[in-house]
């Protein structure tokens, strides 16, 4: 029997949580650094077939909120690298009619960080491709508490009410508003948990956990996720056959 009619169609917007980058550095006697690099040559891999027409969005966690608390030395060699490729990569990006956004605390990054993100989402805010999203200083919980933060100063301005208050209207102040929700999340390296990232937007989100070490993660393990998430029921909470 032909079960093609049923498959999901390809998800619009896939978030990826890239994991493993200091496992794969240990396993070859590199230093953590050496894996962080390597894994933003993997973001190219990723970011290739998701900009195809019908898979517009992609968020990725490039540095969260909870990475402060790695060593110092290691934070530094995060640094350098991100300006690293908010200096060398943007043009590429822009050529190929990528729009770049960065959420996340950027009161935490060094002015300098902070410049080149600004001077990277001015460049690209017009293109129309694919929508790469980079959570730096990013943490979940804290955009949460900023949604609230900022609906409680509107009713207290007197600009909403308490009766307005709902999902729709929450989902408004995040940072990613003018963003769906997540269809799918993968997440490299084999950990099977969000670390705070997109908690109130993936909550009917599909999950896919794979082994491969983020370094590794080729177009062939992209594509394998897909398949999977194609193959699943997305019931939203309702029962099958009731949407």
């Amino acid at each position: 029997m032909d079960t093609r009619s049923s498959l999901l169609p390809p998800p619009a917007h896939v978030a990826i949580i890239m994991d493993g980058n200091g496992r794969w550095a240990k396993a070859r006697g590199l230093p953590r650094v050496a894996g962080h690099r390597r894994g933003g040559d993997a973001v190219r891999r990723a970011g290739e077939p998701a900009g195809e027409p019908g898979m517009p969005y992609l968020p990725l966690v490039g540095f969260s909120s909870e990475n402060w608390k790695r060593p110092a030395d290691e934070v530094d060699d995060l640094m350098t690298l991100l300006r690293h490729y908010l200096r060398g990569e943007v043009a590429e990006l822009h050529q190929n009619n990528v729009r770049v956004r960065v959420i996340g605390d950027r009161d935490r990054l060094a002015p300098d960080i902070v410049t080149l993100i600004d001077n990277t989402e001015a460049l690209t805010a017009g293109n129309t491709g694919l929508r790469l999203s980079v959570a730096l200083s990013y943490g979940g919980r804290a955009e949460i508490a900023g949604a609230a933060r900022r609906i409680a100063e509107a009713a207290g301005a007197g600009h909403l009410s308490p009766e307005q208050i709902d999902e729709t209207l929450f989902a408004r102040y995040l940072l990613t508003a003018d963003m769906p929700d997540p269809d799918l999340v993968i997440r490299t390296s084999g950990e099977q948990r969000l670390s705070n990232f997109l908690l109130w937007q993936t909550a009917y989100s599909e999950f896919v956990f794979i082994h491969t070490l983020w370094p590794d993660f080729t177009k062939a393990d992209l594509e394998r996720a897909l398949s999977e998430f194609q193959g699943r029921e997305r019931r939203y909470g309702a029962t099958a056959g009731r949407l």
